[in-house]
């Protein structure tokens, strides 16, 4: 495995370039599906977190990606002379105290028991957002008008692809790099240990329901986050984004870019988001030939994207090193 770190690391580095000379190779539709995907990334990257690290399975993923979104949307219409940033923020904490009370509620179960309330509180969230229609938009959702973000140096246009486009890789990189960065460090492989043998961590004198109440929080903060953006890049948000669709999107982005690897998830936003659009543009079908796609990746290659990677680059290795 040492030996394939170095062709991964090269190939992060020539993904980073790319993505950053991205506005200047792409007309403006792709440079909006790039963006898209990014937001996208850290959303199936909170998720991995909890389900392929902690291996805690929830089908309620959206009720944060949906939060997010929908404040970033209210604060803007409502609070006169809010920045995006201050609006980002704002979504971000909102996030965060709602995974904390849903956490405290949910993580005294594990296993299926958990999975379905999960998938219980994602249906409350969206009947919330269904109802409460004076403030969410209801079934009619949300338009907002984005003020341009000063910067001192420069303004930046939200409305302009480039400007929206660097915003959310900027912001979202760094939080998928902080994200990298959480499992490398104790409390990161304390969440391994959890998903491996939970009766052996608390033998050892770990609080297993506050390291998992952690995570839980940090991840639906993330997916807030990647929510927030969401809204920003369409200046416009609905109940699409707490569905049940929205959870859909992030298992299946999850499982085809695999969720044994970091950068699995991150395969997956891209490769959904490039495939969703190009069998849309063909067929109103795409639907049931993305399910297919699954059923196969799981079938046949169920460490995802990634896992067919790095068995290929093992190969290569192989026969480079065979004489």
């Amino acid at each position: 495995m040492k030996t394939l770190r170095p062709q991964i690391m090269a190939w992060v580095i020539a993904a980073v370039l790319a993505l950053l000379a991205a506005p200047y190779l792409l007309p403006p539709y792709q440079l909006r599906l790039v963006t898209e995907a990014v937001i996208f990334s850290l959303y199936a990257v909170s998720y991995n977190l909890l389900l392929g690290y902690a291996g805690l399975l929830s089908f309620g993923h959206a009720m944060f990606f949906g939060v997010g979104a929908f404040t970033t949307a209210v604060a803007l219409n409502q609070i006169g002379g809010l920045s995006i940033m201050a609006a980002v923020g704002l979504a971000t904490l909102a996030t965060l105290l709602v995974g904390l009370v849903v956490g405290l509620l949910l993580l005294r179960v594990k296993g299926t028991p958990f999975a379905l309330l999960t998938l219980a509180f994602n249906a409350l969230f969206f009947a919330i957002g269904v109802k409460w229609h004076t403030v969410t938009g209801g079934d009619d959702g949300l338009n907002i008008a984005l003020p341009k973000l000063n910067l001192g140096l420069a303004v930046l246009d939200p409305g302009n692809g480039p400007d929206i486009y660097y915003l959310t890789l900027i912001i979202l990189g760094g939080a998928l790099l902080f994200c990298w960065r959480f499992t490398r460090t104790a409390m990161g492989h304390s969440v391994l240990l959890l998903r491996e043998n939970e009766e052996r961590m608390r033998f050892l004198g770990y609080n297993t329901n506050i390291t998992r109440l952690i995570l839980f929080v940090f991840t639906g903060a993330l997916a807030g986050l990647a929510g927030s953006f969401y809204t920003i890049l369409n200046s416009f948000v609905s109940l699409d984004a707490v569905s049940i669709d929205m959870t859909t999107k992030v298992l299946l982005m999850t499982f085809l870019g695999g969720t044994g690897t970091f950068l699995g998830p991150v395969l997956g936003s891209f490769f959904y988001t490039y495939v969703q659009d190009f069998l849309s543009n063909l067929t109103d079908n795409w639907p049931l030939i993305m399910g297919v796609i699954f059923i196969v990746m799981v079938m046949f290659a169920p460490g995802g994207l990634s896992g067919l990677g790095q068995t290929l680059a093992a190969r290569l290795a192989r026969a480079k090193t065979t004489p």
